[in-house]
């Protein structure tokens, strides 16, 4: 202010202050800068537009930032030797040729009661997921399509869209978490909001994987917590919100928990976290009458954004 006159003893005080201060601040889960984020309701498109493009591919998320979405939300794994690649389930055989490719490679498995095999991720080098076709269990207009990496996928949506990162099962993969922030670094991408275009949030089922993220590799990237109905009990009372604050800044429910709860997303705002539930599909609605109509609905209740895999049929931001 003009006119004031600042002595050596004021400056200590304001130094001293300014040092408890950040002190305090760095002892709790970093929070974004809060005009950082993109204006909500953030649409977050689930495996990308899934619901036309095969999952977690390029495809998918190159049309899901067609589609204006504001992220695009993918699985997060790790080959045989160490490569990070983006993959929904901990095996291949669902979205890819594996059983033509490797047919030798399965392995016998029992599953309820059923004997059947399977082709885990973990047993194949990256040069070996590279000959496997990603599109053509969906369509064959995507035959051809692969697996893309993660540094493919942040080179292929760069500019165009956020990245919305789920560690995927990472107790199989001891370590990804610091391996996924290396190659975040490399791209300038470790920092909250460091480029405005392409926004980064992460996010698990695993709570001790986001304790690695923000307690010992101190992230300040905002970090979700994803959970389901059998899990709302923990997380969805004043006790759990609590610990869920002390490990992540936002929470990820599926979409029946905050229907089950509606007062959720206002309780869970008062403690400065989002709420982006999951999954919106065209095809189950439920009791309403289109998915729009049901994602309008999550956002009347205080969804801060929601995980859909139509993000054309989502209600946008202004």
């Amino acid at each position: 202010m003009a006119g004031m006159v600042h002595t050596g003893k004021t400056r200590a005080c304001e130094t001293g202050f300014l040092a408890v201060l950040v002190t305090v601040v760095a002892s709790a889960v970093a929070v974004p800068d809060a005009a950082g984020p993109p204006p909500t309701p953030w649409v977050v498109a689930h495996r990308g537009a899934s619901a036309y493009a095969p999952e977690n591919t390029v495809p998918a998320f190159a049309l899901a930032a067609e589609q204006h979405a504001t992220f695009v939300e993918f699985d997060l794994q790790r080959t045989k030797d160490g490569a990070l690649v983006i993959l929904h389930d901990t095996t291949l055989e669902r979205t890819t040729d594996v059983e033509e490719v490797f047919p030798e490679r399965g392995r016998q498995v029992v599953v309820k009661g059923e004997a059947r095999r399977q082709w885990p991720l973990v047993d194949f080098t990256l040069a070996e997921v590279r000959r496997l076709d990603a599109g053509k269990w969906f369509d064959p207009k995507f035959a051809g399509t692969r697996l893309p990496t993660f540094g493919e996928t942040i080179a292929a949506v760069r500019g165009k869209i956020g990245l919305f990162i789920e560690l995927k099962s990472p107790e199989l993969y001891p370590g990804i978490e610091a391996a996924m922030l290396a190659e975040l670094k490399t791209a300038g991408l470790d920092r909250p909001w460091a480029d405005p275009r392409t926004p980064v949030l992460l996010q698990s089922f695993t709570v001790s994987s986001l304790q690695i993220l923000t307690r010992e590799l101190r992230t300040p990237l905002p970090v979700h917590l994803l959970f389901g109905p059998a899990d709302a009990s923990r997380w969805t009372n004043d006790q759990g919100l609590a610990e869920a604050r002390t490990f992540a800044t936002g929470l990820s429910p599926d979409k029946q928990v905050l229907r089950t709860d509606p007062t959720l997303a206002a309780r869970a705002r008062s403690r400065g976290m989002l709420v982006t539930p999951y999954t919106f599909r065209a095809s189950a609605p439920g009791t309403y009458a289109d998915v729009g109509t049901e994602m309008r609905e999550a956002i009347a209740q205080g969804a801060d954004g929601v995980i859909t895999d139509n993000p054309d049929k989502a209600p946008h931001s202004p």
